[in-house]
């Protein structure tokens, strides 16, 4: 291998790390997270046969992360074993693995993705009040998120809705966004909380077009102390400028995963007959006064 290429094999396994683990370097993942990750892969590649009905790629081993790339590519070049001694990687598997996080094939995850989001650079501190740490932590978990959408094409008269994939977590004493936006464009973030009232600042690293959310659950202290009480549904207007400078203000709804396993770290463009919007989604965003604005 060159080092080029050892570079570029880091920075897809640091990806991986963080994608599955929220571990910023290969090196801090052990073994059996390294068979966790092979069976994430599989059950991305189990989705996609399913949706194509057809020859999807084999499933990865157990040990492949493991031992195929961490022991017998990286530790032996971090351990000053020259490049060219490294035998390189079989690359219809890097493909297959890009392809399951979303990209076209390896050389496009080597041309889009970044190593990291600059979190530190947004700042976001409205002291009203004291920070709400309980609905924080109450709203760690996988979400989709919905808006209304321009058709596809001019010509198309359908009217459509953007679903994007969001997850909220934690990292140290701050909550992190990171969703998915078109063509594989990432969008982070960081939300918080003050009595009732949740607040999101949200950018990208391809383009300048920062994107505020304020949304409010209306007496959700006292739910809280319900047992068995979940927030399920955010309601938030986002505001943004657009890339004619034009403010918009749009109406978007925060819909919970239950299950990790049925979470897909994708964005769709949905007609409104499709089967992947849920019914509740459809009735809120039906009426486009109801939930854009259009005047500024």
């Amino acid at each position: 291998m060159t080092k080029e290429e050892l570079v570029n094999l880091e920075r897809l396994m640091n990806y991986i790390s963080w994608h599955f683990l929220r571990k910023k370097e290969w090196k801090d993942v052990s073994k059996i997270e390294w068979t966790h990750v092979a069976t994430e892969f599989n059950t991305l590649l189990d989705k996609q046969r399913k949706k194509k009905k057809s020859v999807v790629a084999a499933a990865f081993g157990d040990n492949y992360f493991y031992e195929h790339l961490v022991i017998k590519k990286l530790k032996p070049w971090k351990n000053r074993t020259a490049a060219a001694a490294i035998s390189s990687p079989n690359f219809s598997r890097l493909n297959t693995i890009a392809n399951a996080l979303g990209y076209t094939n390896y050389i496009d995850f080597i041309n889009t993705a970044t190593e990291g989001f600059p979190f530190h650079e947004l700042k976001i501190n409205i002291p009203m009040a004291p920070v709400n740490h309980k609905l924080l932590e109450h709203l760690v978990g996988n979400w989709y998120c919905y808006n209304r959408n321009l058709p596809m094409q001019e010509q198309d008269d359908v009217d459509r809705i953007w679903r994007s994939s969001l997850e909220i977590y934690r990292s140290g004493d701050e909550y992190l966004v990171e969703r998915t936006g078109r063509d594989n464009h990432m969008y982070y973030g960081k939300i918080t909380s003050y009595a009732n009232y949740l607040f999101i600042i949200m950018n990208s690293t391809t383009f300048i077009r920062q994107r505020h959310f304020v949304g409010r659950l209306k007496d959700v202290e006292d739910k809280m102390k319900r047992p068995g009480f979940q927030v399920n549904e955010l309601s938030f207007i986002s505001t943004c400028v657009s890339f004619t400078e034009e403010p918009i203000a749009l109406y978007e709804i925060f819909d919970r995963v239950p299950h990790r396993r049925d979470f897909e770290k994708v964005s769709i463009d949905l007609p409104f007959d499709s089967p992947l919007l849920p019914k509740h989604i459809m009735t809120h965003l039906k009426d486009i006064r109801e939930n854009r604005i259009m005047e500024h």
